[in-house]
């Protein structure tokens, strides 16, 4: 169940976290992989371990709120293999309530977050016309319950929503499914620097407390979100579209 054999599957933000397990986990049960990311130090590591464990995995270097960029490498994607799973996994985070964010942090958040996805979508859909497909894209928790100081975040994980559902509601014909995840705090990476750069000596501290803020007493892993990633694009998911799912360890429904 769940195999991927025969797939090709193109995963922004691949090189790290959550994107790396995706890609990882994706190889393992027969996908080849494309990474996209503009880390190319991170992605090239994700591609190694992939190849090292022989799978197979190529890195396509792009800034993916670039038009440009985007029309460019996803058409190379489509000329090399084509494309038969998307997942916009990309995106970038923000900390501050309405007052505390700038106009310029906002056109940043929406060029990666939202326009980036946009991008991603635009270039590859005629494509994935032709022949059917999946497309999984990255929400958060924050769309769906009010957390502190995630003004703009929130905005633009309340957009991908929109997308979500307005792709998979225009492409049903066409045999294209459209899906997306809405995880909670997930550790990765990201965390630990967030930790390191705004509360130097007390990581350990703030670290248990965000595990503490979700009912089942800790934070996801990436593999978590990528399991559950795996199942919506397989041929077992095929009944399903035009849905979010929450993993969240209870956060959304159960912090009361």
């Amino acid at each position: 169940m769940f195999k991927l054999d025969n797939k090709v599957a193109v995963i922004t933000g691949g090189g790290s976290g959550i994107g790396r397990a995706i890609a990882t986990i994706f190889a393992q049960q027969g996908a080849k992989i494309y990474i996209i990311d503009v880390d190319e130090k991170e992605a090239e590591e994700t591609v190694k371990a992939i190849t090292d464990a022989s799978g197979e995995a190529a890195f396509k270097k792009c800034d993916i709120s670039s038009k440009e960029q985007v029309d460019t490498v996803i058409g190379e994607i489509i000329t090399e293999s084509g494309i038969d799973i998307l997942v916009n996994n990309a995106g970038i985070a923000h900390i501050g309530n309405i007052e505390q964010v700038t106009p310029e942090a906002v056109d940043r958040l929406f060029g990666v977050n939202v326009k980036g996805m946009y991008h991603i979508i635009y270039a590859a859909i005629p494509h994935l016309k032709k022949k059917g497909g999946v497309i999984l894209n990255m929400a958060s928790i924050a769309s769906l319950v009010g957390i502190t100081d995630r003004f703009a975040y929130s905005m633009t994980k309340g957009a991908v929503n929109g997308i979500t559902l307005s792709v998979a509601r225009d492409y049903l014909s066409y045999n294209v499914r459209c899906n997306s995840i809405s995880p909670a705090r997930v550790h990765t990476p990201f965390v630990d620097g967030f930790l390191a750069k705004n509360y130097p000596g007390r990581e350990e501290e703030m670290f248990k407390k965000l595990q503490a803020s979700q009912p089942i007493g800790r934070m996801g892993k990436p593999e978590e979100v990528a399991y559950l990633a795996l199942y919506l694009c397989s041929d077992e998911a095929s009944f399903i579209t035009g849905n979010d799912y929450a993993i969240d360890g209870g956060f959304t429904k159960l912090n009361n």
